[in-house]
């Protein structure tokens, strides 16, 4: 009986639990750290001007060899989708080489995968461990020099930030992006 009745219990606190979250992704619970940075059209972008909006995130470097063309490309398609759905969002890559990725540079890489700027922020204007810091602190994300190249380690997913600056959930974002899933959860944030 006493199972009976926990068993019970433990169901109402899940549909509890479920009615209260609206559906909406609440995963994870990242506070972003505010920053000012300058995007590739060299104009500041800070944690206040994403206030009120719903934003994706990602890490990448304009000289990668191996998974920031893919996740880049995938960002892209992501873009192409939201605006296809009539799904607003700002999209923010941090470069992880800020050094060799001038604005100019991210511009220029940008542009190969065809980003619509209007909504679609590259940033850089700080140095290497600053990045680095703000990658594990803001999206526990490590970021690391190779010391065997001239590449830079870094995570490959995509984050999901809503309008208060809080990472609510992360996809992948080099193999099998989620691109539905994605979008269902922005929307479900700007309810």
């Amino acid at each position: 009986m006493k199972k009976v009745i926990l068993i019970g219990w433990l169901g109402l606190i899940l549909i509890f639990t479920a009615a209260c979250s609206n559906g909406k992704p609440n995963q994870l619970h990242y506070q972003v750290a505010p920053f000012n940075f300058i995007n590739q059209d060299e104009k500041p972008v800070a944690l206040s001007d994403l206030k009120g909006k719903v934003w994706i995130a990602d890490f990448v470097f304009t000289y990668c060899t191996t998974v920031c063309p893919t996740m880049t490309a995938n960002m892209s398609k992501l873009q192409k989708q939201l605006k296809a759905a009539g799904v607003e969002a700002q999209i923010v890559s941090f470069s992880v080489d800020p050094e060799r990725d001038k604005p100019q540079a991210l511009k220029k890489y940008l542009s190969k995968f065809d980003a619509d700027f209007s909504n679609w922020h590259a940033l850089t204007g700080y140095e290497f461990d600053e990045i680095q810091t703000f990658a594990l602190k803001s999206f526990k994300s490590i970021v690391t020099r190779d010391a065997s190249s001239n590449q830079v380690i870094h995570g490959i997913l995509f984050y999901l930030v809503d309008s208060s600056g809080t990472v609510v959930a992360k996809y992948d974002g080099s193999m099998d992006t989620p691109y539905d899933k994605i979008i269902k959860d922005i929307k479900a944030l700007q309810r």
